[in-house]
């Protein structure tokens, strides 16, 4: 499928970064918000993410410098209507999700399709009472958008096989490592991980085998071992199999399997803690201390963008 035209429904953070990795990569975008305050905002972080990739660039990457004239900011949804390729970027609220799908298939040529940007919504839920939903897929990304090589593409039960390759085709175009989540369960597949990892941090924390900090320091000390580099499979094979066969049959019984939202934390988040966004969380924050670490976030992102340039495909160069 030949794509040259990206629609992006709404402009808040997400929809803003989505919009740059299109313009970093020569796409045609056309951006909707019913809000038309919010395009100023849009054109600012977008000018900002591309002079920050400017200065960071891989292989022979060349960021264009006349983005603006690949962007149409609109308040009139009828703008998507020649779009080659749609993604909505609203609000996780599956009702008005599936509102702006609804009017998008009015819009739209059958074939084209209409992707929701989600981090746990079921795409099935959203295919529901579509006219084509052949034709509707997930796309889960991460911020920043115009860094991060991750791209989750979830086929719900009627997604058919040219969608899910569009979009991970169009992930490609935009440098991503498409994975794809044949299966539509909820979280798809590295917020089931990582929601694992948080429950069994807060089991840590609330029966008072280690601070806050400790299981931090303990976390980073061993994962950056092999995170960037290996999967959970892969750094099996690579520290022996048996082991973990052991390993698990002692320690599965004992993890935590909590349902709810820990207690603790709960009180944070009912008591106004933001993490960085307000200086409260589990740790303290300055001003200065804020952008510091968002800063560190951002040059660690630019670090595996570099080493993944230099080998996109680590298993299939080794095998």
């Amino acid at each position: 499928m030949n794509i040259r035209k990206v629609g992006v429904v709404g402009l808040g953070l997400m929809g803003r970064g989505i919009c740059t990795s299109l313009l970093a990569n020569n796409m045609q975008v056309v951006a909707f918000d019913i809000d038309p305050v919010s395009f100023d905002a849009a054109q600012s972080h977008i000018a900002h993410s591309l002079a920050e990739l400017a200065q960071h660039p891989v292989d022979s990457e060349v960021i264009p410098t006349d983005w603006q004239s690949n962007l149409q900011l609109t308040d009139d949804l009828s703008a998507m209507s020649n779009c080659d390729f749609v993604i909505e970027s609203i609000p996780e609220d599956p009702v008005v999700k599936r509102q702006a799908i609804t009017q998008l298939e009015q819009l739209l040529p059958q074939d084209v399709p209409i992707a929701s940007n989600t981090s746990a919504l079921p795409i099935s839920l959203l295919q529901q009472q579509c006219q084509y939903p052949q034709r509707i897929v997930g796309m889960h990304w991460a911020e920043p958008c115009h860094l991060t090589r991750f791209l989750e593409i979830i086929r719900g039960e009627k997604t058919n096989d040219a969608t899910a390759e569009a979009a991970a085709d169009l992930g490609r175009l935009l440098g991503k490592d498409p994975t794809i989540v044949l299966r539509d369960v909820p979280g798809f597949i590295v917020n089931r991980l990582a929601y694992a990892m948080y429950r069994e941090a807060f089991w840590l924390l609330e029966n008072n085998v280690a601070d806050v900090d400790t299981i931090d320091r303990a976390f980073v000390n061993a994962i950056s071992v092999w995170a960037n580099v290996a999967g959970p499979f892969r750094w099996m094979d690579l520290s022996g199999l048996p082991a973990y066969a052991q390993a698990m049959g002692r320690l599965f019984p004992e993890l935590s399997q909590a349902t709810e939202t820990p207690a603790s934390f709960q009180r944070m988040i009912d008591e106004g803690a933001r993490g960085i966004a307000n200086g409260r969380g589990f740790y303290s924050y300055t001003a200065e201390e804020a952008d510091a670490w968002r800063d560190k976030l951002v040059a660690n992102v630019h670090a595996v963008r570099q080493l993944s340039s230099q080998s996109h495909h680590p298993a299939k160069d080794l095998a």
